[in-house]
């Protein structure tokens, strides 16, 4: 009898793992889902797809409630997968399937566990990061490391692009590791090595300060791109958003930090710390900016 799997999840990450699973003939027989989702901006109904495929779907926004126990339970599972879903998840379902709970982290682990770890990579201008399958404890992103594969991060690279990358890593792990577990061939590797943890992103961390260099402020922008919220600067007390940018050829030293040096139809060039930098999507709209400053 093939393995039986639950499948948790509520993001476009989620969507396209059980998806993939769907296609792969894995037996699913069950998935925890969310109506909605006020904290996740990548969140994605599940539920349509659950339909399409007679799959039994439980909404819920409690996964440690007693009905989701009792739900999970009466489906008998030998393995949890739980891929997008941002709320703990106690030891009373962790010790449900007799295989574990799957977890999944867009890093490599066991380093920078925590949390908004496609943003904070790009910020931090990275060239390197990863997908990784663990088995989940009761810690945060600890547990054995079942499936583990890098990706490069490009300097073009934004929110989205690094979204798809670990979709298309982690298609080509779900179908080796799923296979493992089924035939009880997975290598679980303990995490021994101190890890760092990235804390939660705040509004204050998406503030363009254009006295940064210009590519720390285009690693911001393209770390926040959609499907994120976006970075932000100020102009005559207005909060706006900018979604794309590209580096500027200005450097001449006696402009300050925020100046705007021209702007042409929808570009607006602004003197950074070391150069300049071109705002190429934005939400400043018909505002007058030439020569003026933001902050």
């Amino acid at each position: 009898m093939k393995m039986r799997i639950i499948f948790i999840g509520s993001v476009y990450f989620s969507y396209k793992m059980l998806e993939h699973l769907i296609k792969m003939k894995a037996n699913v027989v069950g998935v925890v889902s969310k109506r909605q989702s006020n904290f996740n901006a990548d969140f994605y109904d599940l539920n349509p797809l659950c339909e399409q495929f007679n799959l039994p779907n439980l909404i819920t926004s409690d996964i440690n409630s007693k009905e989701v126990i009792e739900w999970i339970d009466d489906l008998h599972p030998d393995v949890i997968y739980c891929f997008g879903w941002s709320n703990i998840i106690k030891k009373q379902v962790l010790s449900l399937p007799n295989k574990g709970v799957v977890g999944f982290h867009p890093t490599l682990l066991p380093f920078n566990r925590g949390r908004h770890p496609l943003i904070w990579a790009k910020v931090l201008g990275l060239k390197e990061s990863g997908t990784t399958f663990f088995i989940m404890d009761e810690g945060a992103d600890s547990g054995p490391i079942i499936s583990q594969k890098s990706f490069l991060i490009n300097e073009n690279d934004t929110a989205h692009s690094l979204y798809q990358k670990i979709i298309n890593n982690s298609l080509k792990q779900i179908e080796t590791f799923t296979l493992d577990l089924e035939n009880n061939t997975e290598n679980r590797v303990i995490q021994k090595i101190k890890s760092n943890y990235w804390r939660k992103r705040t509004k204050a961390d998406g503030r363009i300060h254009f006295s940064m260099t210009s590519e720390a402020i285009i690693n911001l922008v393209r770390a926040l791109t959609k499907p994120y919220p976006g970075a932000t600067c100020f102009f005559n007390e207005e909060e706006v958003i900018i979604w794309s940018i590209r580096k500027g050829n200005n450097k001449q030293p006696y402009l300050e930090p925020g100046k705007v040096i021209k702007v042409n139809q929808n570009e607006i060039e602004v003197k950074t710390g070391d150069g300049s930098v071109i705002l190429t999507e934005h939400e400043f709209n018909d505002m007058p900016v030439s020569n003026q400053y933001l902050m």
